[in-house]
């Protein structure tokens, strides 16, 4: 006669594989926030890429607060690089908006 398992039994049970799914969770998660790390650095560097190859030379720390102070001036001036950074059409020269592609 096979033995049953009493409630307590069947509950540890059940808590157990809850436990060992919370981990699997948990595990899941840490893999998903370090693959969009690795997304958003990558960008990062490519953003910096652009940069230097637009620029002509190596980006230094003092390019940062001009970089950033032409970019604020460009936003207060007509939002001009939120409208070509949101362009949803094909066309990549931004010589129409007042932005010469060279």
């Amino acid at each position: 006669m096979a033995a049953t398992r009493s409630y307590e039994e069947r509950i540890a049970e059940l808590q157990k594989r809850q436990n060992q799914l919370k981990e699997q969770e948990k595990d899941l998660q840490k893999r998903a926030k370090e693959e969009e790390r690795k997304k958003r650095t990558r960008r990062l560097i490519e953003i910096g890429g652009i940069v230097e190859s637009v620029l002509g030379r190596e980006f230094l720390d003092e390019d940062k607060m001009r970089l950033l102070s032409f970019l604020k001036m460009q936003e207060r001036n007509g939002k001009f690089f939120t409208r070509a950074m949101n362009r949803t059409d094909t066309e990549t020269d931004c010589s129409s908006e007042g932005f010469p592609i060279t």
